[in-house]
């Protein structure tokens, strides 16, 4: 078995203002850096094999803030653990979303959360049998979170994916279960952060909205 504990990277300055990140490259601020931090301290009281990394910079500094702690090797960046690409939405707030793409229009460029979901969902079982029996610390992104969650669990989370938050999976003869949403070995690591990933990101908002209805 191959447990993965997926953390949200800290937070950010468009994470603050709520502007859409999806690939945008943009590094963590003040209060991301003393999450990620804060985390460290947590996660320092049990052992881990291995710590991986979206390529994106917010997510492998916290990664690397975390590493340093636990006195583990630089993490190794993994191109598919990058967060989804939001096309031209990027950079827009919620009132400039509602003005460029009224009436829940289609936003040019965006990723289909599908095919979010079987990338990351690959990348987790091609670690899995590399490294199994491995404990791995993968730093990623609320909508790669998301997306394993709902593949895992389909249905039974909606609870808020806050930065630094951890979230626990095992991987056992092929299959990924969701182990603790929020893990209880780590209860403390959701109170580093009062904002969750949708309040941030207007584009997962409404989409989050209209399948709702």
């Amino acid at each position: 078995m191959t447990r993965f504990f997926l953390v949200r990277h800290g937070e950010t300055e468009w994470n603050r203002v709520r502007r859409i990140q999806g690939v945008s490259d943009i590094p963590l601020n003040v209060t991301g850096r003393s999450q990620a931090a804060a985390l460290g301290n947590i996660l320092s009281q049990h052992r881990f094999d291995l710590i991986v990394s979206s390529p994106l910079s917010r997510a492998m500094e916290t990664a690397t803030i975390v590493a340093r702690r636990l006195g583990m090797p630089t993490p190794l960046a993994i191109p598919d653990l990058i967060e989804r690409n939001y096309g031209e939405a990027e950079g827009s707030n919620g009132q400039d979303l509602d003005a460029r793409y009224p009436n829940g229009a289609e936003i040019p460029g965006r990723e289909p959360r599908e095919d979010v979901t079987k990338r990351v969902v690959r990348t987790m079982a091609d670690l899995a049998v590399r490294h199994p029996e491995a404990d791995i610390i993968a730093v990623c992104h609320g909508a790669v979170i998301r997306s394993v969650v709902e593949y895992a669990a389909p249905g039974l989370h909606k609870e808020p994916i806050s930065n630094c938050s951890v979230h626990s999976f095992s991987h056992v003869a092929g299959s990924l279960e969701l182990v603790a949403f929020d893990d209880p070995m780590e209860v403390q690591s959701h109170t580093l952060a009062e904002e969750e990933w949708v309040d941030q990101n207007p584009a997962e908002a409404r989409e989050e909205a209209r399948s709702a209805l």
